[in-house]
């Protein structure tokens, strides 16, 4: 398997537990739930069920029969789900293997209307499963609203119930080179990073990609031909992952609008909406899930946070697949238009944004408390003309770095226009926020930087190979 070396760790602690363990897996569709859990255990469960979509009570109890079945209990479909789980309970007691690990997958979808699902998962569980010492309950959903607020923030008696939580991220660059080669892809490290930009590191999506056919190429086949895999995946993922799908996908359009990111305050305003707790729990549902991510200004205080979409297939949908060109060789043949240009230069800044851990290894600061923020500032009197900083580090060792991400296709070359632009973001970084520690200008770019008369700026360098490690 590719990756997951920490999840399979985890998995297996817990299986090796002396308790029984409530363990919920959770991600957004296609990111390797399911095949997670089955490699893991190489299929070696005492009960394993995988819920229906968009079916009735009446399918989904007919279904869980089946599985049952399949399980060694051939009995008449359940009347409820409290006479499912008593049946889930016999073929547990009567398993021979050691550890009872019971996989439930896309648990949310079994949650349909007054099916009292719930009632009979948590009577399971408390009353029974729990209070054993060999049942491993491991449950899967990519619907991350339902398993937020029905598991995670759970207030009745599924409160504090889950044991662990296993949150399956995408890919990183690194991963996703392992996952090329092991496909047998020959893919240059810019080749990875540019589909990364589009794709995000989501296996699923990889696992279109052909051999013997250049990027380009690729993405034309799966994005943009007519019958192109993912031309319509973008309306399924929200679909999948949110019971209301239409308000996460306008937060996330209004927040598309805007590179840095809108404050809750501006979002309401965009949306049209009022001040409720509703939009709070769709932020905090799409930050759970990996599409957006928080942040504070530099100096600013906590309550001032900026949300800002980061999900690169969903800002690579907007850009280019919200009206699908005619052109289903779109990408090759305006592979060097302008517009593909800016955006590579502003997905390179998101994934800049998505692998900090590889940043701040690269600064030789892995082992030191580092806080990360953006800085917008508007301008004022002194200084009248407004920045955009998009990753400012706070080390505690005494130094703040300013990072600068540039897309290159060749050694990056500051120019004398740049190097004003540099001096000045720095000099009003520097009076605005009264900066006490040393201010170190870093540029993160694919190819390096060229070394001439204003390269001396540039205190540290972090090149694209150093966000594959």
């Amino acid at each position: 398997m590719v990756g997951r070396k920490n999840e399979i760790t985890e998995l297996t602690r817990l299986f090796n537990s002396n308790e029984s363990e409530f363990v919920a897996v959770y991600g957004r569709r296609r990111v390797g739930k399911t095949f997670l859990v089955r490699e893991t255990f190489a299929d070696r469960f005492a009960f394993h069920h995988t819920g229906l979509p968009n079916a009735t009570k009446r399918q989904q109890l007919s279904h869980f029969r089946s599985s049952l079945a399949t399980f060694g209990l051939a009995k008449a479909v359940p009347k409820n789900w409290f006479d499912a789980f008593a049946s889930l309970r016999e073929i547990i007691s009567r398993s021979s293997l050691r550890r009872k690990v019971v996989f439930i997958d896309e648990l949310p979808w079994m949650d349909t209307a007054k099916s009292d699902f719930l009632t009979a998962l948590q009577a399971f569980w408390n009353e029974w499963a729990s209070a054993r010492k060999d049942v491993m309950l491991i449950v899967c959903g990519s619907a991350a609203a339902w398993m937020v607020k029905n598991l995670f923030r759970n207030r009745g008696g599924l409160h504090n119930r889950v044991t662990a939580r296993i949150y399956l991220k995408p890919f990183t660059l690194g991963e996703c080179e392992e996952l090329a080669v092991e496909r047998g892809l020959s893919m240059s490290r810019k080749d990875i990073a540019e589909c990364y930009m589009a794709l995000g590191g989501i296996p699923y999506y990889w696992r279109y990609l052909a051999r013997g056919m250049s990027l380009a190429q690729n993405l034309d086949r799966i994005c943009f031909a007519i019958d192109a895999p993912l031309r319509g995946e973008f309306n399924d993922l929200y679909a999948s992952l949110f019971g209301n799908a239409s308000s996460y996908k306008n937060v996330v359009e209004a927040l598309g609008r805007k590179k840095a990111g809108m404050s809750r305050i501006e979002l309401l305003d965009v949306l049209g909406i009022e001040a409720t707790g509703r939009l709070s729990e769709t932020l905090e549902t799409l930050e759970a899930s990996g599409f957006i991510r928080s942040y504070r200004s530099y100096g600013a205080k906590k309550k001032n946070t900026v949300y800002q979409l980061i999900d690169n297939f969903t800002l690579f949908h907007f850009r280019f697949l919200d009206t699908p060109p005619t052109d289903e060789h779109f990408w090759s043949v305006t592979i060097a238009s302008p517009a593909q240009a800016v955006w590579r230069g502003l997905a390179f800044e998101r994934l800049c944004l998505q692998h900090l851990p590889q940043i701040r290894r690269a600064l030789g600061v892995g082992s030191v408390h580092v806080e990360a923020y953006g800085w917008v500032f508007r301008g004022n009197e002194t200084y009248p003309k407004g920045v955009q900083i998009d990753l400012v580090l706070d080390r505690a060792d005494n130094v703040v770095n300013i990072c600068e991400m540039k897309y290159s296709a060749n050694a990056f070359a500051i120019d004398k226009a740049y190097d004003e632009d540099l001096d000045r973001k720095t000099a009003t970084f520097a009076g605005v926020t009264g900066i006490k520690k040393a201010l170190h200008l870093t540029l993160v770019t694919t190819s390096g930087l060229l070394q001439n008369q204003y390269s001396s700026r540039v205190q540290s360098v972090v090149s694209l190979d150093e966000l594959f490690g």
